[in-house]
């Protein structure tokens, strides 16, 4: 997978990008991550990537040609699967949303800031439109760096177990269960004796009881979808 991002701030990447697993995903060779700042594509002497909205109004916009320049270059250099823009009003990522993403070729990331960009990039360069929750954050880099790291881990190869992120809260419309690990016992703390039984059978009916149970208790919306499932 190729991931291409735009950006004002691309050093704002270099932690999360650096680190566990996106960094093990680019060390794989499975993920190659590319950054683009947007402002080396303005033709303004000052480098200017923002201006005042028509129309009157609070804020800045980003402008259309520093953006359409970017993408129209990459565009030029290769096919790619979508062109997302990071944004508060998109569609709400869900598991389901980055399982498709982390099968895809290459995919285009834009970060927006100020009041967001300019309409045009929307209706002529952008295939889908992604936000990470009802929330307004700075800019889209934060929201970039979820939503790759949420593709990066489900690319085969990437998790030491690959069968780990079947598991994940979401994967099937139910939270996970509750996981424990050693000591069984600690300080009268004890480990659910199930789970030590080595009965798969008895293990998994636990753990399917548990992720409904949680599941039912803190986000019983879930279940309507899940419901034909169990």
């Amino acid at each position: 997978m190729r991931i291409d991002i735009l950006t004002l701030f691309p050093e704002m990447f270099a932690g999360p990008f650096d680190q566990s697993i996106v960094k093990r995903a680019k060390d794989k060779g499975l993920v190659e991550i590319y950054f683009h700042n947007i402002r080396v594509y303005s033709k303004n002497k000052y480098k200017t990537v923002d201006d005042y909205p028509f129309g009157g109004g609070a804020g800045m916009v980003m402008m259309i040609e520093p953006i359409a320049s970017c993408i129209d270059k990459l565009k030029s250099e290769r096919n790619y699967d979508e062109i997302i823009y990071l944004s508060p009003d998109g569609e709400l990522l869900e598991q389901k949303t980055a399982n498709h993403f982390s099968t895809l070729k290459n995919i285009i990331l834009l970060c927006g800031h100020y009041k967001g960009i300019d309409e045009r990039i929307r209706e002529h360069y952008i295939t889908q439109e992604i936000s990470i929750g009802d929330y307004v954050i700075s800019g889209g880099e934060l929201a970039a760096a979820v939503l790759t790291d949420c593709m990066v881990r489900l690319i085969p190869g990437v998790l030491n177990d690959e069968t780990s992120a079947l598991s994940d809260s979401f994967q099937d419309n139910l939270l996970a269960p509750p996981v424990y690990t050693r000591p069984a016992d600690y300080k009268g703390m004890k480990v659910p004796d199930v789970l030590l039984s080595g009965n798969d059978k008895l293990i998994y009916q636990w753990k399917l009881e548990k992720s409904i149970e949680k599941t039912k208790k803190r986000r019983p919306g879930l279940l309507d979808d899940a419901s034909g499932k169990l």
